[in-house]
């Protein structure tokens, strides 16, 4: 008979940290009735009649769950889009390609320009005259 409490016990451990679990990470939209710090503390004071509740009271069904019989449309349900991650975004990514490529030619440029100086630098110290029209441009 120890045993059963014991293992009874565990049960209802795992039961309200999955009701913990369940109720931190719903978003704001999907919790009901209660505000999500009540759900709390009813989870933890109460351990299996607020896991309990919570799973059937506290949180919306899931998407798989308010889909109802397969075949069957559900009349009155609007989806909301669905946000997109960044790296997900093909105008994002590429955006980013773009930046970068700008970022790379304005780098490029910079680096010409530090060279055509430094050459002209050096001309000029040892006595040539700058080379000004045979420099190919690209």
């Amino acid at each position: 008979m120890a045993r059963l409490g014991v293992l009874l016990f565990l049960v209802q451990i795992v039961l309200a940290v999955c009701a913990l679990i369940s109720c931190l990470s719903a978003e704001e939209g999907q919790i009901r009735a209660l505000p999500r710090i009540a759900w709390v503390l009813i989870i933890l004071f109460f351990p299996l009649v607020g896991s309990i509740a919570w799973f059937i009271v506290g949180r919306e069904p899931s998407n798989g769950a308010r889909k109802g019989w397969p075949g069957v449309t559900g009349g009155g349900e609007r989806q909301r889009p669905r946000p997109v991650a960044p790296d997900d975004d093909p105008e994002f990514l590429r955006s980013v390609e773009e930046r970068a490529q700008q970022q790379d030619q304005e780098l490029f440029q910079r680096w010409e320009e530090d060279l055509r100086r430094r050459e002209d630098d050096l001309r000029r110290r040892d006595g040539e005259p700058p080379r000004g029209g045979d420099r190919p441009e690209v």
